[in-house]
């Protein structure tokens, strides 16, 4: 329960940071109104009931939300915000089965985006995802 609550504390951070979040009515609160091409990312480790979770708002007008924030918003921009799209990397990745679940939920050039995949690994996720979940920095 206490990393639900620091995820859930993190996330209003990190919205609070990035202005999304105001005082005022419940419409002008909601990060889906706000313009621009911005997507709120989550990868967990593990099995999702005890994984560890990790979170980062993207933003890209301009870049900005992660350690790859400028190459996240290039790569998605070359797919218009379509992640399964992304070009998969020639990369050889070990047969270590490690799960890991991606989810990213916002907004690309006005169309809603909520995309949420399990890779058997790391590597396997960043090879089908390029820099968009690379939130490690």
């Amino acid at each position: 329960m206490t990393h639900i609550t620091r995820t859930a504390a993190a996330a209003g951070a990190l919205l609070a940071a990035a202005g999304l979040l105001t005082a005022g009515p419940a419409r002008a609160a909601s990060p889906d109104n706000q313009q621009g091409n911005w997507l709120y990312l989550t990868v967990t480790r593990g099995d999702a009931r005890t994984g560890v979770t990790h979170g980062a708002l993207l933003l890209c007008d301009p870049p900005r939300g992660h350690a790859h924030a400028a190459q996240a918003c290039g790569e998605l921009a070359d797919v218009q915000g379509d992640i399964d799209r992304i070009p998969a990397a020639d990369v050889f990745c070990p047969m270590i089965f490690a799960p890991v679940t991606t989810h990213a939920r916002g907004r690309w050039n006005g169309r809603s985006v909520d995309f949420t995949e399990t890779y058997t690994s790391v590597c396997v996720m960043n090879a089908r995802t390029g820099h968009v979940f690379a939130l490690d920095g």
